[in-house]
């Protein structure tokens, strides 16, 4: 079974020119497009298979403040609002609900934790409350467990994964953009050493402006440009039971599982942080520049299987521009979950939460979550190639600030103010010198 997903159509024919690309259309690249094509750019939406159908379908759908890093807080309130606006400029639900985010806790460290966080959010004016031993037990009186504390954050929310990449490019079309799915980006071509145009599987299309959202295949996509993006990917496994329970919080995280109510009255199950390493090119190539990252998570990672290295995504070879690429053998990333994983993740669901017990299993599937090196991503119009702006590198915090990070990719791109602080999104945070001392592959 694969992620539920809305299908849109879109239109086939090739423009001759734009005066943006946008290649990869998950929530970052139709956003981006979105909010381009807002501003009135000629703005073409380039997706190498279908609307949404790669990462920013599998996810939990959460759309949070709460816990999040500081340099990506503002990002995360201002794409709050941006939800909003886009719902209500395009005219269609995009599953999106400020139905409050509950967690809850029996770890002392833990719920520590998460006070100090609050400290400081709370002075950047998030609301975030700490929950005492009786209140987090009668706002988790689903479970039918006792729980020493936990958090409540309001204003946060969730979005519908199954809808929101899809509708959000039908709002580009809506401004005046061209939307075309089953169309790969096979390079981009340069005149006076600055972008001119892209090279697509049907033709060319002339632009001095591109927008590289390709998610999980970024890295590979930049190398035949030359630019280095110190880019990983781990393999998320996750599940969805049928509608029919009720009386269950929106989103719930706890240390066992997690669960979010889906816009269908099914409800998504996963454990936070629990994800499969598949060993690739780029994983190996980049592994010592991810050791710390993976020594903070090594209790949460298992050693994956060969899944990657086939799919492609993560090469580190060049290929010609004329000839079938990666992206087009292998349209969408559709690996296989684990087993073992989603049975754990199911046992402990229904373990947690009596309401599920009786209810089967609706769907399961997995992800590749690309992520940098300090979890940060990379929004940056500076990388190395003049009209290339780089939008990737979410580290499975992107669903919820994709509308943020598509307005502010827009900011750039047409001068205006920007809606949050850029500098801690430049790729040139990475030591590149040290990265290419790794041997290639």
């Amino acid at each position: 079974m694969t992620a539920p997903l809305l299908h849109i159509e879109t239109q086939s024919a090739l423009p001759q020119t734009a005066d943006c690309v946008v290649i990869g259309a998950g929530i970052v690249g139709t956003s981006a497009a979105y909010w381009l094509a807002r501003a009135g750019l000629t703005v073409l939406l380039l997706e190498k298979g279908r609307i949404g159908a790669e990462q920013s379908s599998r996810n939990w759908g959460w759309c949070r403040q709460q816990n999040r890093d500081a340099r990506e807080l503002p990002l995360a309130t201002r794409s709050l609002d941006l939800w909003e606006e886009m719902a209500e400029d395009i005219g269609e639900d995009l599953g999106f609900r400020r139905c409050g985010l509950l967690y809850l806790s029996n770890d002392a460290a833990e719920i520590e934790g998460w006070a100090n966080w609050g400290r400081f959010a709370r002075g950047e004016g998030v609301d975030t409350r700490m929950l005492s031993a009786a209140e987090a037990t009668e706002r988790g009186a689903a479970t039918a467990q006792h729980w020493a504390g936990g958090v409540w954050s309001p204003s946060d929310g969730i979005a519908d994964p199954m809808r929101a990449a899809p509708i959000i490019a039908r709002g580009v079309v809506k401004h005046g953009g061209t939307v075309i799915q089953n169309c790969a980006a096979r390079g981009i071509e340069t005149s006076g050493g600055a972008v001119s145009a892209v090279i697509t599987e049907q033709g060319t299309v002339r632009t001095t402006q591109v927008v590289l959202a390709g998610g999980a295949w970024a890295a590979s996509f930049l190398h035949q440009s030359g630019i280095v993006f110190p880019q990983a990917a781990v393999r998320s496994s996750i599940l969805s039971v049928a509608p029919g329970a009720e009386g269950l919080p929106p989103a719930l995280h706890t240390a066992a599982v997690s669960i979010t109510r889906r816009g269908d009255g099914a409800h998504t199950l996963a454990i936070s942080g629990r994800s499969h390493l598949d060993p690739t090119p780029g994983a190996i190539r980049g592994a010592k520049h991810f050791l710390p990252m993976f020594a903070k998570r090594w209790r949460a990672l298992s050693p994956g299987g060969l899944q990657g290295w086939r799919a492609g995504f993560e090469t580190r070879k060049i290929w010609a521009l004329d000839r079938e690429t990666p992206m087009e053998r292998m349209r969408i990333l559709d690996p296989r979950p684990s087993p073992r994983l989603v049975g754990e993740t199911l046992s402990r669901a229904r373990k947690l939460l009596p309401a599920l017990r009786d209810l089967p299993v609706q769907a399961k599937w997995a992800g590749y979550i690309d992520s940098t090196p300090d979890g940060v991503p990379v929004i940056d119009s500076a990388i190395g190639l003049p009209g290339l702006t780089l939008a990737a590198g979410l580290s499975g915090h992107g669903f919820g600030i994709g509308p943020g990070v598509g307005h502010l990719v827009a900011d750039m791109l047409t001068g205006r103010p920007p809606i949050t602080e850029t500098a801690h999104y430049r790729l040139s945070r990475f030591d590149m010198a040290q990265w290419g001392k790794v041997a290639k592959f």
